[in-house]
């Protein structure tokens, strides 16, 4: 067999088995090393191909698309820094528990560590980061060596997949020429699949929790981050079997959709209640169960950590703990839509009524507020309100994400809220929204600080060889919004050099450079007018200007507000 059957052979091998695993999209980045791959994924039907000329940013779009998906998703770059540039998104991949499949690829073994150009130590270059990494051989016309990259391609994506879900890593060298033939005849793989079961509570923990839930007094729910596809319906028959008040994170999905039934157990405003010291008093709860990771909310983990419950339950297919301030007391390893099937049947509790109540105060207080303010948050309001059913919103790390905490509202629209809050870093945002639009293929907002989208302008660079339909609010205050709410603001010296960094820049120079619709807005108005305007572009950019102590002014008098009617209003 000549040199290009052999590596033909190889790489269709390896295609089909990510096929047959479940990959239906790839990211490709351009490079010389990775060709073979690259056309082989190009020559298929069953695959579809995104292109991203950054590698940083093409992770981050893959991770994107997987976070949204729940599907794993891969990404290909050349050897080289084209690899290094992956592990941000790597990263955030490992602490999101996304199944980002890495395929780089490298010099073949004799030109590493010899001086070869673009050939850096890649194998295990991820280290922790990733759950599993593979050096693959070299293309040769071996049997067993096809049978082995087959199985460990599998092997992979079902580590990748299985939970805790996180990135893998197959590193693949190739020695010149690097052109296979076209057309070639699926391998015929020997290895069909991988299948796993569901795990489901036993006996005995369907009793304890069944026993423990009807001797709570005061029982809380608390709903983190929760994947794609959760089952908001059987969520909430669940919450209602208990009569639990439900503190829903904005990336748990369960602040959208909302029925009547609902709506008094769902509390969305619990960050701004919980800034009131009485209320954190007097609402401790005995029993809390939580789904998903920690909530975004710092004033809840202050609550929660100021009271430390009796009993303090997370729900987790993995046996990786997600306990950062070391609250839980049980641990329940199962799949968390199996809990959700147990119904308690108690009834209403009062404790849940007070909870209710001062959701309604806060949310009466937030709307006036989003009615009459002037700042960062009435123009989040103005977004949110104005997102139409069936769309969804991605929000950057730092001031935007807590925006969305405090300003996104319950409402039966169908609107789905996607973060990277794995390590909440700023870096690759505009990539990630990317990738959340091509996996729903759902008009798409991003929400995002002019630093933020500083970091990640090449993400724009994705419009150019997608189609895509996604709206860009740039809150542009001019630097670091988020420290001024931090104890350094205080300081005065140096604040402004170190942590304010202005950067005088604009965006409407970016937005020419990539064909995108611009506006630019001083106000809430502005903002609203410019929503309703037809959308002529594939991306547009909103550039929404503010001030950094008028927006922490405003988010201060809202929450002083919240409190004092709580003070007057709400009955212990």
């Amino acid at each position: 067999m000549d040199d290009r059957k052999i590596l033909t052979s190889y790489v269709l091998r390896i295609r089909e088995s990510l096929i047959r695993a479940g990959v239906r999209h790839v990211v490709v980045s351009p490079g010389s090393r990775s060709t073979p791959l690259a056309y082989a994924f190009a020559d298929s039907d069953s695959v579809s191909i995104h292109l991203q000329t950054d590698e940083r940013s093409a992770a981050f779009c893959g991770l994107g698309m997987a976070k949204a998906s729940g599907e794993p998703v891969a990404v290909l770059c050349t050897s080289g820094t084209a690899a290094s540039n992956y592990m941000p998104a790597v990263t955030e991949a490992k602490y999101a528990r996304v199944p980002l499949i890495v395929l780089t690829a490298d010099r073949p073994h004799e030109l590493r560590e010899v001086g070869a150009p673009q050939a850096i130590d890649q194998p295990g270059m991820y280290g922790r980061m990733v759950k599993y990494s593979a050096d693959f051989p070299v293309p040769e016309d071996r049997t067993e060596s096809l049978e082995y990259i087959g199985r460990h391609v599998q092997r992979a994506v079902s580590v990748a997949t299985d939970a805790p879900a996180g990135p893998v890593h197959l590193n693949i060298p190739f020695r010149e020429p690097l052109l296979i033939e076209f057309g070639a005849e699926d391998p015929g793989l020997s290895f069909r699949s991988v299948r796993r079961g569901m795990m489901i509570p036993d006996p005995e923990m369907v009793r304890w929790f069944t026993e423990t839930a009807a001797a709570a007094e005061r029982g809380l729910i608390i709903a983190g981050e929760l994947p794609p596809g959760f089952d908001k319906e059987t969520f909430w028959k669940f919450a209602r079997s208990l009569g639990w008040p439900v503190l829903a994170d904005p990336l748990s999905g369960l602040r959208s959709g909302i029925s009547g039934e609902a709506e008094a157990l769902c509390i969305d405003l619990y960050d701004a209640i919980l800034k009131n010291e009485r209320f954190k008093q007097e609402m401790a709860p005995d029993t809390v169960i939580r789904f998903g990771p920690q909530p975004v909310s710092k004033p809840l983990t202050q609550f929660l950590n100021g009271n430390r419950p009796g009993v303090y339950m997370v729900v987790d297919e993995s046996p990786s703990f997600r306990d950062p301030y070391h609250l839980a007391t049980d641990h329940l390893q199962c799949a968390p839509e199996m809990l959700l099937e147990i119904r308690a049947g108690n009834a209403p509790s009062e404790y849940a009524a007070l909870w209710s109540e001062a959701n309604r105060i806060a949310t009466e207080e937030t709307r006036r507020a989003l009615n009459e303010g002037t700042d960062e948050g009435a123009m989040a309001g103005v977004l949110f309100d104005d997102m139409p059913d069936g769309s969804d919103l991605f929000a950057s790390s730092s001031m935007p994400i807590r925006d969305v905490d405090t300003f996104f509202m319950q409402t039966d629209r169908d609107i789905g809220i996607f973060a990277n809050r794995g390590v909440n870093g700023i870096d690759g945002v505009v990539s990630t929204a990317f990738g959340v639009q091509a996996a729903r293929r759902r008009p798409a907002y991003l929400l995002i600080g002019d630093l933020a989208m500083l970091h990640d302008m090449n993400g724009l660079i994705s419009s150019r060889f997608d189609e895509t339909d996604l709206t860009i609010l740039v809150m542009n205050n001019d630097g670091g919004g988020i420290f001024s709410y931090l104890p350094q603001a205080g300081a005065g010296r140096y604040f402004e050099e170190l942590f304010g960094t202005p950067t005088g820049l604009k965006f409407r120079g970016l937005a020419d450079m990539y064909g995108c619709q611009y506006d630019a807005v001083e106000s809430a108005d502005g903002l609203r007018n410019a929503l309703r305007q037809p959308k002529q572009t594939n991306v547009r950019i909103i550039e929404a200007f503010s001030d950094r102590q008028v927006n922490l002014k405003e988010h201060r008098k809202l929450w002083q507000a919240i409190s004092e009617r709580l003070d007057a209003e709400w009955k212990h």
